[in-house]
Formats: C-alpha cells, structure tokens, sequence
C-alpha cells in the first residue's frame, strides 16, 4: 500500500454494495443484555471464526460481533471484495441497525484498515467509541506488501509459517493450504489498492496492540496512528507474535475489556452531586473555596453504606494496599514497582524516619474547615499533594497513566508525569483536561530529543518541569534483576520517545523494535550530567524548574544557582542509592539553605494524611505521593486511584483539625515534639556542613517554612 493525496470519500450515509446486504455480522456468543459491543474484522485471508475465543473469554456485559468477508466459508459464492472501501461500506450498513449500544471498532492486521475505513462511515452518525488496532501499520504509511500474485505456493506458505496463526496440521493438508491462499491473494489485491493521506482522521481515540515479538511492525512505525485520530492513542504491548491478539485471549481480552469499561464509565459521568457514592467522587472545587470541603465525607459516606451492608473494595488502611496489590500483579510487576535498592535500607528507613516524628495536637481551636490550599509558582493547589512520577505504569493496569491522569483531575491532585511513562503525554494531557500537571523529565544524552520533550510538555499544557537528578545510573535493584526483568526493554514506558519526532528521526532506518527500544536505552539517560547542564536547561524553557533528587543543602544551593525555582527532597522511593539518608531527615537542612521563599517539595516514605502534615511541619510546602496510588491501580483502576487519593485526603484534612491546624500555613515546627527533634531546623548534620563544592556559601542560616 502506498500513500497518495487523495481519499476514498466517506458517503453521508454508509450503504451495502449492491447484492450483499446480510450475512456481514456473526455473533459466535449472543449477549443480549450487554451494554456494549466489539465489532472484530479479522486479518488477510481470514474469517469471522478467528474472534471465537476471544468473545468466549468476554465478559457477560460485552458482545462480540465478527465480521465475515464475502468469498469465504458460508459466503465462499460470492466474489471477495475489491477493495477496503467495498468492505467498510458493507460492515457500516450492517451496523446501522446495531446503534443501539455503544459501538467499538477491533481490527487485526488488514482488518484495522476495515475498521478505520468503517469508523470513518459510522463517525457521521456518532456511533464510534474506540478503535482498536492490532499488527498494523498507519493507513497511511507504505504497508511495503509484496503482490502476492508474483509469488509462489511455496514461499508464502513459508510465510505463514513463520507468521503462525494456522496450525502446523493445516498447512500440510492441500485443500486447506489451496482455499488459504486464494483468499490471501484476493484480500492482498483489495490490501494494495488502498489509498489512504496522511491527513485522513477518525474522532474516535485510538488503542494499538503490538505484539513484541512481531516481525512485522515496530514501535516506531505504530506510533504513527496518532496522524490518524484527533481523540487521542494509546500502545499496549501484547506478548507473543503477529496473531497474538487471538492466539492470547487471555491476554487481549482483559485489556480490551478494561477499555471499554473505562470508556463507558467516562461516557456515563455527569456532574457528581453532593452524595457522590465513593465509586464516583465529585470533583475538586474550581472556585475560591478550593481546599476549605467540609471534612469527614468519605468517613460518612463509607459508614452510612456500611447500615446498608456495603463495605469499601478496597481497604482504607493505605498502608496495607501493597500486600494487597501483590496478589493481583504479575511477579515481574510487583518486583519493578516495590522493589528498593540493595538491602531495602534507604526504604526502611524512609518509613521510620515518619514514625519517628510525633506530633502535638492543639485543643479547641475552631477547625470546623480546614484550608488545605496551597500557592506554587504562582498557581493555587486545592492540597499540597502532587502525584509523583512513576514510570511504566501500566504494568500495574492495561490504562496506565490514563487511568491515572483521570483520578487525579476528579481529585483534584496534580499529577507529575515521568519521562518514561507507557502513554505518551499529549494522551496524559487529554485525560487530565484543565486539572494542573507537571512533566518529570530525564534529561536524555540526546539533547535534541530533550528539547522536543520539553517543547512537546509546554505546548499539551503542563505548568512546571521537574528535572531528576538522582537516577543518571540505574540502582542496584535485586527485585528486578532477579527477575531479569526490564519493563522498558520490553517496550512499555518508552512512549514518550518513539512518539517524539527528534528520536524517531535518530532510529536507523529501518529499525525494528528491537534496534528502537535499543536506541531508548542507548540515549534515555545521561552519566555525564553536570551543573551546566542545568543551565543549559533552564534557558531552553520559561516554565518552572524543580530538581527532584537533592538530599545535601550545598546541591540545594547549587541548584538555585544553576537556575532552578524549587527542589524536590527525595531517595527517588529508596530506588536509587542503599543506605542514604532518609528523605524526612535530609528537609529540614535543604530548608535551612534554600531559605523560606523556596518551594521545597518532599518525596519518599509518605503513605498517611499525617505524613504529609509530618512533612509540612519540617519544611515542605507540599509533597509528592507514590506507590500507594501505583497500588490502587493495579487493584481497581482509575476507582483504586480515586480510593486511594479520598483517602489520603480525607486523612489529611482531619490531622490538619485534630493538631488544631486552620490552614497550611498553621502546621510549622510548634506540632512536633520535641520541639527540636534530630532533624529539624538546622539541627541536622548536613545542615550545619560546610563544603568545599563550588559555589557553597558556607553554613546556612535557620529558615521558617513560607
């Protein structure tokens, strides 16, 4: 197939060819009380009995209708199509009568030129939620097919052979092979007539399914179905070969499911009344009131549901969701998300770093309200509480940061988003809508491909950068190198890179998506970063810049120096170096430094509402919260997340009253006890250290938290 400047003009009103009005739609398992229904157009060659497994799998709230091609099977009299717009008009008469519920779109290799071809007909009359496509390349893009006309038995048996898809049994039986091969050369000639621009868009968001162990299709080459959607894509990687879609139903058709859930619950949502049910929060609040609800509605909510027999699905205790979330992740999973560095010390001691502060709550102070708001760079916070950036996500769920990214807007929690996410951050940006959000960024070694994420992070929206500093070598992890396991050398996490322009134009030509994810490895962090680099990146942007990895007040200087607006205190989650200082212990000594205007940031060890306000108390103007949301996903989604950020919330808002606390601006030093514990203002060894790294300015003075 090859690109050329003019389409197939969709009709106003999607018609049958003359003569094949029925006989286009199988439904191998009926569901007449489904709410939804996957129309599955199959590969080159293939029939509607492909999806067969696949809709068995399916659960009882979504139908699968497989379309049949005329030329085969029970439709073996009539002629095969002659082209991809001859098919697509068929399947969309079809489907007129089947509006009634919401329509998603599955096509497999040539079946995904069908079903974008259908949803362009379907989209004039709405009726087109997601497209998903499966081991094909953009319509745009020069498939590269052979015309299998000029090609012998033989070789293209060889093909499907190492294609699989057809049993070994049936590529020795002739009239099997014979009937295969005349329905491939016909589905190829309506293949490599196909004209599609490059301009040529559905509405509907797209989700691509690629297998990684594909000889077909790259990473790099499946990216380029973003041209062809203005709702936005989505990749998930599938294992196994070309025909893992339906060799794997056990695999696709979870993922396939939790999309359409997804989909139709985001369809279903309305303005969340004041009884919002815990599984549907109400959004934050936009105006001047932001941060001052009124406290406890989770605790009545779940307590009133409780005289109904209704327990929550998830525990509110947010410290028990790990060994929880362990049970439903794969182990490899499980082992890049809790894993620690070495021994797990830092980790360990991040957590009783917190359990060593104690707090000293103040009595009757009015706290009917608490203002948890807080101002960043010039922007109101509703709490000061921002997702932090983990990587990969969507080994803990099939939607990833999208599902993420969703939760924190209807919390109203910024959401930082990392460099190596498994969805790329225009799709972010989308889901998040107005809510506010950062991009964590790598600084890759190629520095073209760092401006263009920066410039791809400013142009979808996102208000700040924050710079990792901590993580230019890879800890030591047993967790995962036990396991040998590498999320991103299989190709999840790397979205942001194959689809950024600067490195697609890096790849070798014909890279596949071995030498692509290579490429990411090659380039995706930087060893020999400097101060100067932070420089560098500082006059390539106007947004603010935050460095997330300081531990000592003299690299807080420094990074002020080289152009930073704040700092973030962390042990990258214990990730990173074995036995370093706790996050906690470090604030207190980075606040001293930086002195009081700063905006310092804590991240690391925080899983309760009285962590935060712990944090706040030693420095922090707000903070980043990891792992538990990470848990919530992986355990029920988008609702995990949203479960889990009501929680912290909620727990927050009632320490903030019950330690006698108003607003932020309340919860300082006097809630400790002692009042000057090892680590608090100035009291820290590494706050008191004098450094002979360049630009030191010698021993800091005490600084009251802004």
């Amino acid at each position: 197939m090859t690109n050329t400047t003019t389409a197939p003009p969709a009709p106003s009103a999607p018609s049958a060819p003359a003569g094949r009005t029925s006989g286009w739609i199988r439904t191998p398992h009926a569901r007449p009380d489904a709410t939804a229904r996957l129309v599955c157009f199959p590969h080159a060659g293939g029939a509607a009995n492909a999806f067969t497994a696949l809709s068995a799998g399916l659960p009882e709230d979504i139908e699968l209708l497989a379309v049949q091609y005329p030329g085969r099977q029970d439709r073996r009299a009539e002629p095969c199509a002659e082209g991809i717009a001859e098919l697509a008009a068929g399947v969309a008469a079809a489907l007129a009568s089947r509006s009634d519920r919401p329509l998603f779109l599955l096509g497999h290799s040539m079946g995904a030129l069908v079903a974008f071809e259908t949803a362009r007909l379907l989209e004039e009359h709405g009726r087109v939620a997601r497209l998903f496509v499966s081991a094909a390349r953009p319509p745009a893009q020069d498939w590269e097919e052979p015309d299998l006309a000029l090609v012998g038995d033989e070789e293209l048996v060889a093909g499907l052979r190492q294609l699989g898809g057809i049993p070994e049994p049936l590529l020795r039986d002739p009239e099997i092979v014979a009937e295969v091969l005349r329905l491939l050369r016909a589905d190829h000639r309506a293949l490599l007539r196909h004209r599609c621009p490059e301009g040529t868009a559905v509405a509907a968001p797209v989700t691509v399914l690629l297998a990684a162990a594909d000889p077909k299709n790259s990473l790099e080459q499946m990216a380029d179905w973003a041209r062809h959607t203005t709702g936005g894509l989505d990749l998930v990687t599938l294992s196994g070969g070309h025909f893992s879609l339906v060799e794997r139903p056990g695999e696709s058709g979870p993922i396939l499911t939790h999309h359409i859930r997804a989909d139709l619950a985001r369809a279903e949502q309305v303005p969340a009344p004041a009884e919002a049910s815990a599984d549907a929060p109400a959004a934050a609040p936009a105006d001047a009131s932001a941060g001052e609800e009124p406290l406890a509605d989770l605790v009545r909510e779940i307590l009133l549901d409780g005289l109904e027999g209704r327990a929550p699905k998830l525990s509110t205790d947010l410290t028990t969701l790990e060994a929880a979330a362990r049970e439903v992740m794969s182990p490899d999973a499980y082992a890049y998300v809790a894993g620690t560095a070495g021994s797990g010390a830092t980790g360990r001691a991040g957590r009783e770093a917190f359990a060593r502060v104690q707090l000293v709550p103040r009595m009757l102070r009015g706290t009917h309200r608490t203002d948890t708001s807080v101002t960043l760079f010039g922007q109101r916070l509703p709490v000061p509480v921002l997702l932090a950036p983990l990587a990969a996500q969507q080994v803990a769920h099939p939607e990833g940061e999208t599902a993420t990214a969703r939760a924190a807007a209807a919390a109203g929690v910024p959401m930082v988003l990392s460099t190596f996410a498994s969805r790329t951050l225009e799709e972010v940006a989308a889901e998040a809508g107005d809510g506010p959000r950062w991009f964590q960024l790598y600084l890759p070694s190629d520095r073209a491909v760092g401006e263009s994420l920066v410039r791809r992070a400013e142009a979808s929206g996102y208000s700040a950068i924050v710079v990792t500093v901590d993580a230019t070598h890879l800890g030591f992890r047993p967790a995962e190198l036990d396991r040998g396991y590498s999320p991103f050398l299989r190709g999840t996490g790397i979205a942001n890179f194959t689809a950024d322009p600067a490195f697609r134009a890096s790849l070798p030509a014909a890279a596949d998506t071995t030498a692509t994810v290579l490429r990411w490895a090659q380039i995706s962090t930087d060893p020999t970063l400097t101060w100067a680099d932070l420089a560098w990146l500082r006059r390539l942007t106007r947004l603010p810049l935050l460095v997330k990895g300081i531990l000592h007040p003299d690299d807080a200087r420094l990074a002020l120096e080289h152009g930073a607006d704040g700092v973030v205190v962390s042990t990258h989650g214990g990730r990173q170096l074995d036995g370093g200082v706790p996050a906690l212990e470090a604030l207190p000594g980075v606040r001293a430094a930086v002195g009081p205007d700063v905006p310092v940031l804590l991240d690391s060890g925080i899983r309760t509402g009285s962590d935060v306000v712990k944090a706040l108390a030693l420095g922090a103007d707000a903070v980043l919260y990891g792992r538990p949301y990470v848990y919530g996903l992986a355990l029920d989604g988008r609702r995990g997340v949203e479960h889990v950020l009501r929680c912290l919330l909620t727990d927050l808002g009632l320490a903030l009253a019950l330690t006698g606390c108003a607003s932020l601006a309340d919860a300082g030093p006097g809630l400790l006890f002692p009042r000057e514990p090892v680590g608090a203002y100035g009291t820290h060894p590494l706050a008191r250290t004098t450094s002979d790294a360049p630009g030191s300015s010698g021993t800091p003075e005490n600084g009251e938290r802004r």
